[in-house]
């Protein structure tokens, strides 16, 4: 049995977590905690009658558990993460994991000496349109991987938001959003090395003076180039919460990722266009659960974690300090 404990509900994410409950009769929820009473009651069906607390380490202090879902104020994560680590328990975390690269290095000090691991739920990569287009650049179907581009837009529908997201808590757009695409770059690539530049602005929001509302960034994974865009400007007429494309570039051909409509558009030298059947949907937190149910080791562990977070924390400063040139090595 594993013993779970959900550390923070101030993202919606937070569903990832209490979704994949009922799948799992191998895991107990034992306790919530939340500083802000109304994430607790937003969420009361789904927590039930398990104790909730105000601080996750009066939490910690209560409860021996296994697992800590670290889901609030982006601000505030890293201290939640670290503590979880130091009581011995594993980190299952939504994006980002942290908000600044100090906070990153205590993180990878903590599970240094710790028995857990952290995991981020880049959920991206279980979406079917990731799986059949990994499966096309390990077969070779592309090519040598030249180029990707990739486009992030979220509808912002600021009135729903809470105060503490536009602000420093919030951490920045590509730290944010971007890092999905990171992550997507370092996986399809396997990149150890390369240089980033970001950029970033505000246009849509003056009534938010600390907070900017779109960027983008360049970045070199060893051989190939990336460009990753992201913001908060998606039409909100749009039933959709955004569009989220990337499009991979091969010496042999290109494949156009499209995840909000569920399609893999491929085109090579030997083949005209088509649609690339796609394999079943995997939920955000399967395979965290099905490893440590097993006694393996998640995809998305520790390094997986940390280097997608380095490179967008990276980039996020890069652009706050109005496009440095940062070099980065994993």
């Amino acid at each position: 049995m594993i013993r779970l404990a959900v550390a923070g509900m101030a993202h919606p994410h937070v569903t990832y977590i209490f979704s994949e409950l009922p799948h799992r009769p191998e895991v107990e929820l034992v306790a919530v905690s939340d500083p802000d009473p109304a994430n607790l009651a937003t969420y009361a069906e789904s927590i039930g009658d398990v104790p909730a607390y105000a601080d996750h380490r009066q939490l910690l202090e209560k409860h021996d558990v296994d697992v800590v879902a670290a889901n609030g104020v982006f601000g505030d994560r890293a201290e939640v993460v670290v503590d979880a680590l130091r009581a011995g328990a594993h980190v299952l975390a939504d994006k980002p994991l942290c908000t600044s690269l100090e906070q990153l290095t205590a993180i990878e000090d903590a599970v240094a000496g710790a028995r857990g691991m952290v995991s981020v739920l880049f959920e991206k990569r279980n979406h079917p349109v990731t799986l059949a287009a990994r499966r096309l650049v390990e077969a070779g179907t592309l090519g040598e991987l030249s180029l990707i581009a990739s486009t992030g837009p979220h509808a912002l529908r600021h009135r729903s938001r809470p105060p503490w997201f536009f602000t420093p808590a919030y951490g920045g757009v590509l730290a944010d959003l971007a890092v999905h695409d990171v992550d997507m770059v370092l996986a399809l690539t396997g990149a150890r090395e390369g240089d980033v530049v970001g950029i970033s602005g505000k246009r849509g929001y003056p009534q938010y003076p600390e907070f900017h509302d779109h960027a983008a960034m360049l970045l070199r994974a060893g051989p190939v180039t990336a460009t990753i865009d992201a913001h908060w400007l998606a039409p909100e007429a749009d039933s959709s919460n955004g569009r989220y494309q990337m499009r991979l570039v091969g010496t042999r051909g290109t494949a156009e990722m499209r995840w909000t409509e569920g399609e893999l558009e491929v085109a090579t030298h030997d083949r005209d266009t088509w649609l690339e059947p796609l394999p079943p949907k995997r939920r955000p937190a399967e395979d965290f659960f099905d490893a440590l149910l097993a006694g393996e080791r998640p995809e998305i562990g520790n390094a997986e974690s940390f280097d997608a977070t380095r490179v967008a924390l990276l980039a996020q400063r890069s652009a706050d300090q109005g496009g440095a040139v940062e070099r980065w090595r994993i």
